[in-house]
């Protein structure tokens, strides 16, 4: 005999999440833009039908998703639009809870960078050039810490991110970059030839982006790339470890 079907229990949605959900959808939907003001809290309270205290818990939520903020010196909230960094840290959170390894970051690293850097020599400005230039410089710089190295190393990645002047492929890019620095940074000092290696490949990407090669600038990326791999090995980083949240 077939048991009988069993349907599990519909959740019940806090308030404030259904108002939160409501003005996430008149941000998308573009009938709110960034830099717009919304109404005062009792209005939005009047108009929605609920508590004031419900209001201000949605809005909490949205600001803390960089949807919403303050200027200064104001009271109300204003529209905002998410930074790079926003959306790469809640894609790198959902990476991290999905179990992924270093060598799946790696090899989504190896897919994207290249063809990246790639539309990036095609793209790039004078000012982006300004950007890559100076991010190869800092990490170049004598005495600098392994931690200056490494976010020197991730901003020489985002510039050309930047340089494609495509903003799908810099928010792409992001959460991959998140991740990648806690690793880098274990590595770096850890491989002697690790810091003249990236050097030298941010030289040569920075020379083919400066001459408008593309191809050239596809070839350094993956070379770049493939050598992350080495020094992890070389390092005693096991490749099939999950990343964490660090």
């Amino acid at each position: 005999m077939n048991q009988p079907l069993q349907f599990e229990p519909i959740a019940v949605e806090p308030t404030y999440r259904k108002v939160a959900r409501a003005l996430i959808e008149h941000i998308v939907g573009g009938r709110l833009q960034a830099g717009d003001h919304l109404p005062p809290e009792i209005e939005l309270a009047r108009q929605f039908g609920v508590n004031r205290s419900t209001v201000r818990e949605a809005l909490r939520e949205l600001d803390s998703a960089g949807l919403l903020g303050r200027r200064r010196g104001s009271k109300r909230m204003v529209v905002l639009r998410p930074g790079a960094g926003q959306v790469g840290a809640g894609v790198r959170r959902a990476l991290v809870l999905h179990e992924v390894t270093f060598l799946d970051v790696w090899e989504a690293l190896m897919i994207l960078e290249p063809p990246l850097a790639e539309a990036a020599a095609r793209n790039r400005s004078a000012s982006d050039l300004e950007c890559i230039t100076a991010a190869a410089d800092a990490f170049g710089a004598q005495h600098a810490s392994a931690s200056q190295a490494v976010h020197s190393t991730a901003e020489f990645f985002r510039c050309i991110g930047r340089a494609t002047h495509n903003p799908v492929l810099g928010l792409a890019q992001e959460p991959l970059l998140q991740l990648l620095e806690p690793s880098l940074g274990v590595m770096i000092d850890k491989v002697p030839q690790a810091r003249a290696r990236i050097a030298t490949a941010q030289r040569r990407l920075a020379e083919a982006l400066a001459a408008r090669a593309p191809e050239a600038a596809h070839q350094w990326m993956a070379r770049h790339i493939r050598d992350f791999r080495k020094g992890y090995e070389l390092a005693g980083i096991d490749l099939e470890l999950r990343v964490t949240a660090a």
